[in-house]
């Protein structure tokens, strides 16, 4: 048990629906609490154990944690790419998406375990947003695929399970996060990756 231990506590979680219409921060808590919320509440249940002897610390990832050997959403939408034969993006492609590189984000991991105060938000993002439509361009030119929307109303059929989330604006900063550890992201951006071949291994 670690209540009582000021052991430390890292929860993994991410900024997805933190905000609305802006770039989330630290400052922003999660609206979600109770079992049947997404994520179970998770992040409130695990800082409401502050109070009682844990140092808990609540990291938020990019939506994309990128770079070569992820199997993570990027490697999804280039499995899709593959597959229908087109890199899509949604609507005009203007929703963002944060990212950061995994070498960045297991540095974060690091200094938060080591010097994050109990009861802190950290933000592993690297960059606030890249829009969907320069994804879905750089994944076209891994694979030598036409790039093009995807209507609103056909996401969900081409995408799949990940259309929903790839439909959001889930931008973010880490100013804050930055300024508290010393953190500085310095590993490729998400396009730099893509341009690189990190995606095109079949």
């Amino acid at each position: 048990m670690l209540v009582g231990t000021d052991r430390p506590f890292l929860l993994a979680s991410g900024v997805a629906a933190l905000t609305d219409g802006r770039p989330a921060t630290e400052g922003d808590a999660s609206p979600y609490h109770g079992l049947d919320s997404p994520r179970g509440g998770s992040e409130n249940l695990a800082l409401e154990f502050v109070d009682r002897g844990v140092h808990t610390v609540c990291l938020r990832f990019a939506p994309t944690v990128h770079g070569t050997g992820d199997h993570g959403f990027i490697a999804a939408l280039a499995a899709i790419a593959r597959q229908k034969g087109v890199s899509g993006y949604p609507g005009d492609g203007t929703n963002r998406w944060a990212a950061v590189h995994r070498v960045d984000a297991a540095r974060l991991v690091a200094l938060g375990l080591e010097k994050a105060p109990s009861g802190a938000r950290l933000h592993a993002i690297a960059e606030d947003g890249v829009p969907t439509r320069e994804i879905a361009e750089a994944i076209g030119r891994a694979f030598d695929l036409p790039v093009t929307s995807i209507a609103p109303d056909d996401v969900q059929d081409h995408f799949g399970w990940i259309g929903t989330f790839f439909a959001m604006d889930l931008t973010a900063t880490s100013t804050a996060t930055r300024e508290l550890l010393g953190w500085t992201p310095n590993g490729p951006t998400l396009i730099e990756d893509l341009n690189a071949g990190a995606y095109s291994a079949r």
